[in-house]
């Protein structure tokens, strides 16, 4: 069953990441996207914490995507993240995705 939009629970200056959760079947999903993969997403850098939740709101859809393609893979299906690798043979960054178990997060407004 496809994850359906949660809440926008915001910034994280510590994690330099932007936490949403989304909703599997009545269960929260917790997900974060990193502040590289929202700029590799936005194609900018750099952009202020201020301003992470309007970028977020930009990119929804796809961050969405992303997420709902991420916990489908995850066996523990508890969380995603997604986030950015830089390639050893370009320095260009490129967006990857990976999962990793946040159940113990705890997200800060």
């Amino acid at each position: 069953m496809p994850l359906t939009r949660g809440q926008i629970l915001g910034h994280d200056n510590e994690r330099l990441a932007f936490a949403f959760t989304m909703m599997n079947d009545g269960e929260t999903v917790q997900c974060q996207i990193s502040d590289a993969a929202m700029d590799e997403l936005a194609e900018t850098k750099g952009t202020q914490s201020i301003a992470r939740q309007a970028q977020f709101v930009a990119h929804r859809d796809i961050i969405e995507r992303i997420a709902h393609l991420l916990n489908r893979t995850n066996p523990c299906g508890h969380a995603a993240r997604i986030q950015t690798y830089r390639a050893r043979s370009h320095s260009r960054r490129r967006l990857a995705t990976a999962s990793l178990p946040l159940q113990e997060t705890r997200w800060r407004r």
